[in-house]
């Protein structure tokens, strides 16, 4: 009886030690467990941005009016009969209000 319980406790010991620092253990688990969070985290980011881009091209494929938009902010484009103002701070004010914001 005392042989069967001393290899009982071996057989045991095997086991623990394969189940907390054998190949495929639980530190590996949690490890692996914290990185699918990481990457599900990193693909709900990705469907968000998708989910614009989508938005995005079939708002330019349906309507002119993005197309438009893009063509004012991106390329400075104007219409025919319209007038372009361009207001630029004047730079004797906008250096007053830098000294002014660094505390001179």
């Amino acid at each position: 009886m005392r042989t069967f319980t001393t290899l009982l406790l071996i057989v045991f010991s095997l086991l623990q030690y394969r189940l907390w620092f054998g190949k495929n253990s639980v530190p590996d688990y949690l490890a692996l467990q914290e990185n699918v969070t990481r990457q599900q985290l990193i693909n709900e980011k990705l469907r968000q941005r998708n989910k614009l881009l989508y938005a995005d091209t079939d708002d330019l494929k349906l309507g002119t009016e993005a197309i438009e938009e893009r063509a004012r902010n991106e390329l400075g484009m104007i219409k025919k009969n319209e007038t372009f103002f361009r207001v630029t701070p004047n730079k004797a004010n906008s250096i007053k209000s830098d000294t002014n914001k660094a505390g001179y």
